[in-house]
């Protein structure tokens, strides 16, 4: 194997600052990398003194331009992958290359830095034990709300990437699929001049950015809290009764449901209250 690497290079979502002196250093050291826009990264470059060569891999031309970078591997040099801003491959090109290199027999390593969504989770007080990261939803609205309805039901953190001219709409998309009350947290500009970080419920934040044009610019980050299932009501011993005499003709299942239908309660509480009644408990 050679000893040719490619680096997936984490570069500033906004805030030079960010910058790792390892990023820099490799960026320095390798003989070629692979931007997703190379006029944009270009002043990055200048910035920080980097004079190695670019050359583009962006959506359009990334199965092409894997396949030259591995032949310029296999010829023994090295390789920096970068995106317009942040970690490559998170809603950026650079899986199709990254696999068709392991494939080939070459390392990939990692140069952590900036992920607009880790630091927006990590800033926004929704659980992050456990999370998901959904990308970008469907521009059409049609679609972005089947996808939302498929994610309504993750018990989990989920989080988005938005754009500015959509913000509106997915908050609207969002309150009328989740209900204006559920949990969410908005990163807006991560590390840039204006960044603000806001949470509260659907309805509050579609309020406070539309009391405030300038809250519907730049980038965002969308986390939403997890679905929670409702606590279980209380069911009265008239309802017990209700539910028993129904079951001396009925199944579980068709007395739990007329139950349901005249009170209101879940089905599936009063079902578990059947079942255990059936089973003497």
């Amino acid at each position: 194997m050679s000893d040719s690497l490619l680096y997936i290079v984490s570069t500033p979502i906004g805030n030079l600052g960010d910058m790792t002196p390892r990023a820099i250093e490799v960026l320095r050291q390798v003989d070629v990398i692979a931007a997703e826009d190379t006029r944009h990264s270009k002043r990055l470059m200048n910035h920080f003194g980097i004079d190695t060569p670019l050359v583009p891999c962006h959506d359009h031309n990334e199965r092409h331009q894997a396949g030259m970078i591995v032949q310029r591997m296999k010829a023994g040099e090295t390789v920096a992958l970068i995106s317009d801003a942040g970690t490559p491959l998170i809603s950026d090109p650079g899986f199709y290359l990254v696999r068709l290199v392991r494939d080939a027999g070459f390392r990939v390593v990692p140069i952590p830095g900036a992920c607009a969504f880790v630091a927006a989770l990590s800033v926004s007080g929704l659980p992050t034990d456990r999370f998901y990261f959904e990308g970008f939803l469907p521009a059409k609205g049609a679609g972005r709300r089947k996808r939302i309805e498929a994610l309504a039901v993750f018990s989990s953190t989920w989080g988005v990437y938005e754009s500015p001219h959509r913000i509106m709409e997915l908050l609207d998309d969002l309150g009328a699929v989740l209900g204006g009350d559920r949990y969410i947290a908005l990163a807006r500009e991560i590390t840039k001049t204006f960044e603000t970080v806001m949470a509260g419920t659907v309805a509050e934040i579609q309020v406070a950015l539309q009391s405030d044009v300038n809250q519907q610019r730049g980038e965002f980050v969308v986390l939403v809290e997890g679905y929670k299932e409702p606590e279980h009501a209380e069911i009265s011993p008239e309802i017990e009764k209700m539910l028993q005499r129904l079951l001396q003709d009925l199944p579980i299942k068709k007395a739990a449901a007329i139950v349901a239908d005249l009170t209101g309660l879940r089905k599936k509480d009063l079902y578990d209250l059947g079942l255990g009644m059936k089973n003497g408990e």
